[in-house]
């Protein structure tokens, strides 16, 4: 067999199995209808997306998302707990068909799994203040204590940009908490919707606190498919569902159920999807 005769015997098996493997991939929705159940990765630790109930069922908006989509399959839906260091394994390894689990959008994340566009949401950072400090903008910051969480994004812009000091910086939510009742720092950033959430779940504990947004560029979150799906009809489908979303303004609708008012990138991304 000469060279170039098994060069190109190389080549077919090479494009034959290829495009085996694309058809097996592009058979996802239907292997999820044959088994009858969509399994979607979800937060079950992260209110108002995901929590579980006093009955210990998980709800949320993002459950509710997850919903829809199963609905629009015709098949049942089963929830996954995830958390952030095992959403993307779980995708990868098919323990999940499908992750809703707030997870924000960065280049190393692109390349672990199939991040759907258009992206379905966003978080900014806000400060949960004390009144009395009389914060409105981030350049009220200037030589004033602020708490956050350690490792945090932002901080570093916080930091240099707004407070001109090092932040106050603890592991967890509730030590911030408890050292902004305690008056160690003014206000205690964090994720805006989430701090909003804890106000109003909260109110007669903050009553004495106000949530005021700062200026930082929300980071936006996606729904993920397996990397290999992305490109196939079950990545197409999921795609089409989140432009319907934001045009029949479904999640500016489910934000307002589960949070009690919209965040502005939501708002702006339903106006522009019109």
């Amino acid at each position: 067999m000469t060279y170039k005769s098994a060069l190109k015997i190389l080549l077919v098996a090479a494009a034959t199995l290829g495009w085996l493997t694309g058809l097996a991939r592009a058979d996802t929705i239907e292997d999820i209808k044959k088994k009858g159940t969509l399994v979607v990765g979800v937060k079950a630790d992260y209110p108002p997306y995901g929590m579980r109930d006093p009955s210990g069922e998980i709800v949320g908006m993002e459950v509710d998302m997850a919903k829809d989509v199963a609905q629009r399959l015709g098949v049942k839906l089963q929830l996954e707990p995830v958390v952030a260091s095992n959403r993307m394994q779980f995708l990868q390894q098919g323990k999940t068909d499908l992750m809703i689990a707030t997870m924000s959008v960065n280049d190393e994340r692109k390349k672990a799994v199939g991040i759907v566009e258009p992206y379905y949401y966003a978080g900014g950072v806000a400060l949960l203040a004390a009144k009395s400090a009389k914060i409105k903008t981030g350049a009220d910051l200037k030589g004033k204590p602020v708490c956050a969480i350690q490792g945090a994004f932002y901080n570093n812009e916080i930091s240099s940009k707004m407070t001109g000091q090092d932040l106050i910086a603890f592991k967890g939510v509730p030590e911030n908490e408890q050292a902004l009742q305690n008056g160690q720092c003014v206000g205690f950033a964090y994720d805006d919707v989430l701090l909003i959430y804890t106000k109003k779940a909260n109110a007669d504990k903050w009553k004495d606190f106000e949530v005021v947004q700062l200026d930082i560029a929300p980071l936006p979150w996606g729904i993920a498919v397996k990397s290999e799906d992305k490109d196939t009809p079950w990545g197409k489908f999921m795609s089409d569902i989140v432009t319907d979303w934001h045009k029949k303004g479904t999640l500016v609708a489910l934000e307002k159920k589960w949070l009690g008012e919209n965040t502005q990138w939501l708002i702006d991304a339903n106006a522009k999807a019109k």
